[in-house]
């Protein structure tokens, strides 16, 4: 695997399908306007003016750019999977009772929980109307299955949450579930409005897979390496949440008996007090689990670029193969 990346695979995307991606924001921003209920826009306009990456509506559009397709649908999935997207953000930070999001205060907090998950479930509502303008029943069947996947990742992250049981098996469900299946839709379903072979959408569906696993790993290492709110990111966020993910399931897996009691207390229980943080931290040094949870992440981005070693060969293709290691390189 290249572990030299002299670009960032994700601003030449960014610039290759920069009339695209305008044109998918105009699509959102006519699309989140409701003459009846004023507040949808208002958080629906600062969840957008709040950043992010728009990597999933550039899986879409770039998948559909390497098969030459040339109608306008391929815009409507790109804002489908951002509207998706958001509507699981407004869900979370509701669930997760989050306070910030990428350094900036969350829906949630500026209005209140009940405008969050009605606006979610209004961009969701929106993102079946978009879909099924494509006249594909494929798509609709692809994105419908996403999207009952990502409510089943979420459940059960919920029912993981502060259980010391939490397997490495469920997490990788969990994170398959509520990162990885919009990846891969998003991916896939770019190709399928261009009428790409099996072979190719099979290939696009698990390069999606892959790099939302290494995403979603890269992230939350992320909660306990870095603290950059450009990332979405503070430490100790997940800690304080008590989020069972891999970096804790690793640290638990060789825990000492006294060691066990502190997450126990600190997980499990939610008792925590100042300094817990740097504790748990020193376990995870102890242990190597930074290590080897970045290696981890690494794995799942090298499956990621393999996956698209079967399409032919052009700059988007490359791109996205390099997209993989620029997502777990945030990690250095």
């Amino acid at each position: 695997m290249d572990g030299h990346i002299t670009h960032q695979p994700l601003d030449r995307l960014k610039e290759l399908l920069a009339d695209e991606l305008q044109a998918v924001d105009c699509l959102i921003r006519e699309r989140m306007e409701s003459e009846n209920a004023p507040r949808i826009p208002e958080v629906t306009q600062y969840l957008i003016d709040a950043g992010g990456k728009k990597l999933r509506p550039i899986l879409t559009l770039s998948s559909a750019q390497m098969f030459g397709y040339e109608g306008r649908y391929h815009l409507h999935l790109a804002a489908t999977v951002e509207f998706i997207h958001s509507a699981t953000l407004l869900h979370d930070d509701v669930v997760d009772e989050s306070a910030q999001r990428r350094g900036k205060p969350t829906p949630n907090i500026l209005w209140d929980n009940k405008s969050s998950v009605l606006v979610g479930d209004f961009l969701f509502a929106r993102s079946f109307q978009l879909m099924t303008e494509t006249n594909n029943l494929r798509v609709l069947s692809l994105l419908a299955d996403a999207s009952a996947t990502i409510a089943e990742g979420e459940v059960l992250q919920l029912t993981a949450s502060h259980n010391l049981d939490t397997t490495e098996d469920i997490y990788l469900k969990i994170i398959r579930g509520k990162t990885a299946a919009l990846f891969s839709a998003a991916a896939e379903v770019g190709a399928v409005i261009a009428e790409a072979p099996e072979s190719s959408l099979c290939a696009l569906r698990d390069y999606g897979d892959a790099l939302g696993i290494a995403f979603q790993i890269a992230d939350d290492l992320l909660d306990y390496t870095d603290d950059n709110p450009s990332f979405g990111k503070n430490i100790g966020d997940d800690f304080r949440e008590c989020k069972v993910t891999l970096p804790v399931i690793k640290a638990i897996e060789n825990a000492t008996q006294k060691e066990k009691s502190f997450w126990m207390r600190t997980i499990e229980q939610g008792e925590q007090t100042d300094g817990d943080l740097e504790v748990a931290l020193d376990l995870m040094h102890k242990y190597d689990t930074i290590e080897i949870t970045r290696d981890e992440a690494l794995s799942w981005a090298f499956k990621a670029r393999e996956a698209l070693k079967p399409l032919h060969d052009d700059e988007i293709k490359f791109l996205l193969q390099d997209l993989a290691n620029y997502i777990v390189h945030r990690l250095h």
